[in-house]
């Protein structure tokens, strides 16, 4: 049962993990690379998109069921991986897979995970994949696939958007560093949060538990300097060749916001792509997914599963990308905002405000199913105040125009 009281959106549960978390770990989820301009245009981009309402439309039944790699799925929402998500939860990586198991969605386990592949395999009956680094030391990122194959992970994700890892300057300024380092500012922060900081001391302080598994304990002066003294900037398309000969269910590689990339990963047998910028994480000033959303249907033309992420945090932002092609959505900071602001049974009830959302719209645009969304429902108009058409025929918002709502 839902009360007045409780979250109503994503936004809701934003402005919630805001007041419940300590400075340094809210902004470590919430922002962006330098700028954070790729934050705001990711928002802008999905603003610009103005949906084409339909009636009247036979829309007495509804199903958001999706396909995905084989397996049907209730809606077409995924949890995408985040990292060191105990730092909003104790164990916050199982409370994502058990919600995303019991709303019908598959969750990615990062590889930056805070508990072990065997604890997230273990948690509920739910569809897991597991998302991939290709580190400088390739035995701990093959150790990690080879364990994925034994804890059954129905597919692997590799994210490749990270030759070197973004300069994230909220978490520079909060001196924010792992493991946590406590200076008296943050102390200060951490008396006005004191439920954080009992369920923290409870729990103990969160640990990259895949990484540690492999590289023992480390300490660096930012996550961000800890991630870039293993990535590895020589990965290439043939290192997700050798990945393809070795792992034999579902394979996605995630981070491409080139069309041009989709005849290499046919050639190589890739079965899906995550059209992303890293939640404007790492390339500030980088297109939005949804710019270039259009092109990769024309270059994939039915071949590749399309999935999309970076920015998506409402039932509308859903409806937008399947119209234009995409076969589901990735949310990272969304259910983060809510695993922050109560648990697993928020993460639930997120996903389940997600899901009415989208309903809504499948409603009024006249969308009984998901296979009925189409490219028509979306309208770029030209009288969009400053409005820039581009040759896909998406319009934007100038950047200097808008606040950032990440």
């Amino acid at each position: 049962m839902t009360h007045s009281a409780d979250p109503q959106s994503i936004a809701d549960y934003r402005e919630a993990a805001r007041r419940r978390l300590p400075r340094m770990i809210f902004d470590f989820f919430d922002g962006g690379a330098d700028g954070e301009n790729t934050l705001a245009h990711n928002r802008a981009a999905l603003d610009a998109r103005l949906l084409l309402g339909s009636a009247p439309v036979d829309v007495g039944r509804r199903s958001q069921k999706t396909t995905l790699f084989g397996r049907t799925f209730e809606m077409p929402l995924i949890i995408g991986p985040t990292g060191l998500a105990a730092a909003a939860w104790p164990k916050g990586d199982v409370a994502l897979a058990r919600a995303a198991g019991r709303a019908g969605i598959p969750f990615v386990m990062s590889t930056a995970g805070t508990c072990t592949q065997d604890e997230v395999a273990a948690a509920g009956d739910g569809a897991k994949w597991m998302q991939l680094y290709l580190f400088r030391n390739r035995d701990l990122s093959t150790r990690i696939v080879d364990r994925a194959e034994e804890l059954g992970f129905e597919a692997l994700e590799v994210t490749v958007d990270n030759a070197v890892a973004g300069k994230r300057l909220r978490d520079a300024r909060n001196g924010f560093t792992l493991p946590f380092r406590w200076t008296p500012a943050k102390l200060a922060s951490l008396m006005l949060h004191p439920g954080w900081a009992l369920r923290m001391a409870r729990a103990g302080e969160p640990r990259l538990e895949v990484m540690a598994a492999g590289l023992g304990p480390q300490r660096t002066e930012t996550i961000a300097e800890l991630m870039q003294s293993q990535l590895d900037p020589s990965v290439c398309w043939d290192d997700i060749a050798r990945l393809r000969d070795r792992w034999k269910k579902p394979l996605v590689v995630k981070g491409v916001l080139d069309p041009a990339h989709v005849a290499r990963a046919l050639s190589i047998g890739v079965d899906g792509l995550v059209i992303s910028n890293h939640g404007g994480r790492q390339l500030d000033g980088a297109v939005a997914p949804i710019d270039v959303l259009p092109e990769f249907v024309d270059e994939a033309r039915g071949r590749l599963t399309l999935l999309v992420d970076s920015g998506f945090r409402s039932g509308s932002d859903i409806a937008r990308a399947l119209a234009l092609g995409a076969h589901a959505v990735q949310i990272g900071r969304a259910t983060l905002y809510a695993l922050a602001a109560g648990g697993e049974a928020a993460v639930l009830h997120a996903l389940g405000l997600l899901k009415a959302e989208l309903d809504v719209v499948q409603a009024l645009t006249g969308a009984a199913g998901i296979g009925d969304f189409h490219p028509g429902m979306v309208r770029a108009p030209a009288s969009l105040p400053g409005a820039v058409r581009s040759t896909a025929g998406s319009a934007l918002h100038p950047s200097g125009s808008l606040a950032l709502h990440p």
